[in-house]
């Protein structure tokens, strides 16, 4: 994995993030003291970032952060080895990796928080397996010392109404009582 700061004496740290490639080879995290504005962490997440944390941060802080990358980036690998998947298809739709873009089953695009795009390619990475909030929390890269579990309910929730028939009576993400959640539809990795 790659730790990044954006703040380098003689170079732009997001003209490094070009240099990686798109997806980057090495999961990067960005770290920065001074482009905190919600443009910046976009662009950064755009260009292939698997996080970005601003300073001043603990080393508790980075060290899960560290973690749940490196979790998120080797579970990939399992799946397929030497090559990630470029998009799923489940339930007539299709969601591409690469571009970041999920595809309804009428072929209009749907657009996602970075939150439910990255809980949702966790979801499409473990079909019809439980799956704790805490692994979604660190799926969905929630990071705010203020978060709780519960607040996975709220990107489930969202995610429901974006992707569900009836999101009171989901089909597609089931809820598993004291256990998490299953994404129970079949997946098909392309």
């Amino acid at each position: 994995m790659v730790l990044l700061d954006m703040r380098l004496a003689d170079e732009d740290g997001f003209e490094i993030m070009r240099q990686l490639g798109s997806p980057p080879e090495a999961p990067p995290i960005i770290i920065t003291g001074h482009r905190r504005d919600e443009v910046d962490r976009a662009i950064g997440l755009e260009l292939g970032a698997d996080d970005y944390i601003t300073k001043p941060f603990s080393l508790r802080e980075l060290l899960a952060r560290v973690r749940a990358v490196l979790r998120r980036s080797g579970s990939t690998r399992q799946n397929s080895p030497g090559k990630k998947p470029k998009r799923y298809r489940f339930a007539g739709w299709e969601l591409d990796m690469r571009l970041r873009r999920l595809r309804s089953p009428a072929g209009e695009a749907t657009p996602l928080t970075a939150g439910e795009f990255n809980l949702l390619a966790a979801f499409l990475q473990s079909p019809q397996q439980i799956l704790s909030r805490e692994q979604l929390l660190a799926a969905s890269r929630i990071h705010d010392e203020e978060m709780f579990d519960r607040s996975i309910d709220v990107q489930i929730l969202r995610l429901r109404r974006k992707l569900e028939v009836n999101p009171s009576e989901p089909k597609l993400i089931v809820t598993e009582r004291g256990a998490g959640y299953v994404f129970a539809a079949s997946v098909e990795v392309l």
